[in-house]
């Protein structure tokens, strides 16, 4: 069963990754892969979140939203693929900016999250 919670997070995780750099790319008409780069800060900023208070989920739950929605909505492999992309077409100072920015905003944001998500457990303690 676990499985199941898991893919039906994943498929979620995966839409939601899709709709949002379809709504991106009609935006933004540049090389930068700026759909990537919100959804891995997003995804980032919820799993600290997801991360403080996982304490208080049942397991099947924090499994299908970290591993299958998260886990499926953000990706390593696109940010890599997409920074060879922009080193192929020489944009260097681009492809440094974001890998850089990706990785400092992606702590940012999980360190966001988590404090959240703390600071909302601190509301919930039992006195």
């Amino acid at each position: 069963m676990t499985y199941l919670y898991i893919g039906i997070g994943g498929m979620i995780g995966a839409l939601l990754r899709f709709l949002i750099s379809q709504v991106v790319v009609q935006i933004w008409d540049s090389p930068f892969p700026l759909a990537t780069f919100i959804v891995n800060i997003v995804g980032a900023f919820f799993l600290g979140l997801l991360t403080a208070i996982s304490h208080r989920l049942k397991e099947k739950l924090r499994l299908a939203v970290g591993t299958g929605a998260i886990g499926s909505f953000t990706t390593l492999s696109a940010l890599s693929g997409e920074t060879m992309l922009l080193i192929d077409h020489a944009l260097y100072i681009s492809a440094v900016f974001y890998m850089v920015a990706s990785a400092l905003g992606g702590l940012l944001a999980a360190f966001g999250g988590y404090n959240l998500g703390n600071k909302r457990n601190e509301g919930n303690a039992v006195q």
